[in-house]
């Protein structure tokens, strides 16, 4: 099973690390990942927008690690900010987490998240 990137010629490149689309054989696994935020595993929230993005990351790689799956395994990745500062941090992080790997992308700025000490929310959809 390998996952297939789609960036047609005929559309406009991607703004960042990601891709227009992306698909998996009908033969794979896949794995649905609930929302991941920045939390620590004792349960604590920084007050640090940076951090809880890196923390956000570490969650959602370690629902895929505890799949037996990568980031590599991503077919499409949702990302939801509470601000347009976080834009330029967020895709840096998401390059960094993807690692040559450019899965399906949506990132969206909104009024809030379910507890209002939470700043951004990551969801997923991998397939092996």
């Amino acid at each position: 099973m390998s996952i297939k990137l789609h960036n047609p010629a005929s559309i406009a490149p991607p703004f960042s690390c990601y891709s227009q689309g992306a698909s998996a054989s009908g033969d794979a696994r896949w794995l649905y990942v609930s929302g991941q935020v920045g939390i620590t595993p004792e349960g604590v929230v920084p007050d640090d927008p940076e951090k809880q993005t890196e923390l956000a990351w570490d969650n959602l790689l370690a629902v895929l690690a505890d799949a037996g799956m990568t980031a590599k395994d991503l077919v499409k990745v949702d990302g939801f900010i509470t601000s347009p500062d976080l834009v330029p941090f967020f895709r840096k992080e998401r390059e960094r987490r993807f690692a040559g790997h450019a899965a399906a992308t949506t990132m969206v700025i909104v009024a809030g998240l379910a507890e209002p000490h939470l700043l951004v929310e990551i969801q997923a959809v991998a397939a092996r």
